[in-house]
């Protein structure tokens, strides 16, 4: 048929799996402009290529050219009761002239060998096309909610903000400012990346020349460790009944629900603001509770947010807290992991000492799961029995997926909203 490529000529191809030298960096950015059909700026180009060097990189290269590509930030990820090396995905991309060819599974494949290596035990992803990361054992680590606001009237509350005063920061300044309250923050949640002062600047307040500045606003005292503090941006946004100016919001961080409210009620207080849009928010925001009118503050859309994979369960279950005791056998399925797959006896108790342990055994199992289903509920915001009611888990024990539920049971859900 025209158009398909010849099977003997195919045959013929040498398709190799290797490193991506930092020299080429900007091949990685012209394949992922290809696969996405995007465009770069010049300043967007320079941000890839210095974000690229100090990742690992893996190419699909058919004799010089390259194919196909998977890079890999080394972040740390939260997880309940501390953080683990986690391999983040990203610029994940085949050529459409080489797809269905097994390029992006070989890559994977080598992937899960140098987390092994770098002693990563887990993965992590925003996904463009969610089904195609199923397949790899990701799960729905996270879910996010993103929240619009009508600022054309003062916001309505349920408490009384905090008083104290806020005030405008230079972004220059702000990562030595606002880094010790992320950091505090984040490791509240399960699902939140570690941060140094280069992904504060290139990542979280990069400024776009061809849109409004970045502003940050902190909460509290100078010389004092802000109680909370909101990156945004102001945007004009055309429609049919007119122009809007929409605030949006990248980040907002605070200590409590007070702190919280004064950062809300100063965006939607902001002059000539007709609307705030937070797109990422987790699900259990504050907000949500003490918004004193919920037709002024709307949840416009729920959705899958950070894909997590665990690449060496044992370590990933025996790092992370427990909120209860458990003793269960799991029947784990892991197709591209072998180590990881079979049946093991889970047990933990937040009392002892002795943490969580996770052993090889023949008993009969009290639940049967794939690996993707252990990384959804594996932070503590997907209980295991929706898994079970879903067809998805298989629970030959009753009461086990409740009793798994209790120990994997986190005070706040988790929460990612840096879609890197």
């Amino acid at each position: 048929m025209r158009g398909e490529p010849d099977p003997a000529s195919v045959a013929r191809v040498t398709l190799d799996i290797r490193e991506i030298p930092k020299s080429q960096v900007d091949r990685i950015v012209d394949l992922a402009d290809l696969a996405f059909h995007e465009a770069d700026s010049a300043d967007e180009r320079k941000q890839h290529r210095d974000r690229l060097r100090v990742c690992g990189r893996i190419g699909a290269y058919e004799d010089d050219a390259l194919v196909g590509a998977v890079v890999a930030h080394r972040f740390r990820l939260t997880v309940p009761g501390g953080e683990l090396p986690c391999a983040g995905l990203d610029y994940v991309a085949v050529a459409p002239t080489h797809r269905r060819r097994g390029l992006l599974s070989r890559m994977i494949a080598e992937q899960w060998r140098r987390c092994a290596e770098l002693g990563q035990p887990l993965s992590c992803l925003w996904a463009s096309e969610d089904a195609i990361y199923g397949r790899f054992g990701y799960g729905n680590g996270t879910l996010g909610c993103s929240v619009e606001i009508d600022a054309r009237r003062p916001l309505a509350l349920r408490i009384a903000p905090d008083p104290r005063p806020l005030r405008l920061v230079d972004p220059a300044k702000a990562p030595g400012l606002l880094g010790p309250v992320y950091a505090a923050e984040r490791g509240r949640r399960g699902g939140r990346l570690d941060r140094d002062e280069e992904w504060w600047r290139t990542v979280v307040l990069l400024d776009d020349e061809d849109e409004e500045p970045i502003r940050v606003v902190a909460l509290g005292e100078r010389g004092e460790t802000p109680a909370g503090y909101v990156v945004y941006r102001v945007e004009e946004v055309k429609g049919p009944a007119g122009s809007a100016n929409v605030l949006q919001v990248f980040e907002l961080e605070a200590r409590d629900a007070p702190a919280a409210a004064a950062l809300w009620a100063y965006l939607v207080s902001i002059d000539l603001i007709d609307k705030v849009v937070a797109w990422a928010r987790p699900l259990d925001d504050p907000l949500l509770q003490f918004a004193g009118d919920r037709h002024q503050v709307r949840v416009t859309r729920q959705y899958p947010a950070l894909r997590l994979r665990l690449v060496d369960v044992r370590t990933a279950l025996t790092a992370r807290s427990w909120a209860a005791p458990v003793d269960l056998v799991l029947d784990v399925r892991d197709a591209a992991l072998p180590a990881n797959q079979g049946r093991f006896r889970l047990t933990a108790d937040p009392t002892g000492a002795a943490g969580a342990t996770y052993t090889a055994t023949d008993a009969a199992p009290d639940l049967a799961l794939d690996v993707r289903e252990l990384a959804t509920c594996y932070l503590g915001g997907t209980p295991i029995r929706r898994l079970v009611a879903a067809g998805l888990v298989t629970e030959a024990t009753p009461g086990a997926a409740h009793r798994l539920d209790a120990a994997l049971r986190t005070d706040l859900l988790p929460y990612a909203h840096e879609d890197y």
